[in-house]
């Protein structure tokens, strides 16, 4: 006995193919006050990419973390397009979740494997005045490295 799975099978592939896996740091207040302070994600993309005018270096951890996972997101993506061949939407979406995962920890390692430049004296002393210790760049409270997450999303 056969079973017609062809309508599950292609709502299952239109599914996948709507979805896509982000990993990043999310803007939950992307209009603010000039009094205020900056969130996570202008932190993330002012370290990512520097900023001259306040003589700060780049330190990319965002794009060479996910480039780093990409042996391991490549097959658990070709997984996820093989559940939804099998018209298994969820298995999918699960499997694109381990992709996410796997690139938000990869991202998460590249911080605190420390990020070329080292940090400058005065910044090491002002950490000192504070009463932290850590010299790894980009690792003062942890907050930056613990917002950086990802999510699965409808494509626009």
């Amino acid at each position: 006995m056969k079973v017609d799975r062809l309508k599950e099978v292609l709502q299952s592939i239109n599914g996948l193919v709507q979805k896509e896996v982000l990993v990043g740091i999310p803007d939950s207040a992307p209009e603010r006050k000039d009094d205020e302070p900056i969130g996570n994600a202008a932190i993330g993309y002012i370290q990512e990419t520097g900023s001259p005018v306040n003589n700060l270096p780049p330190r990319p951890f965002l794009v060479p973390g996910v480039a780093a996972a990409e042996g391991k997101v490549s097959p658990q993506l070709q997984k996820a397009v093989e559940s939804a061949l099998d018209g298994d939407l969820d298995g999918a979406e699960r499997r694109m979740g381990a992709a996410g995962l796997t690139a938000q920890n990869s991202v998460r390692a590249r911080i605190n494997s420390g990020i070329d430049p080292a940090l400058k004296e005065s910044t090491l002393a002002d950490r000192r005045r504070r009463g932290r210790t850590g010299t790894v760049p980009l690792i003062d409270t942890g907050q930056l490295r613990n917002a950086i997450t990802y999510v699965i999303r409808k494509r626009k």
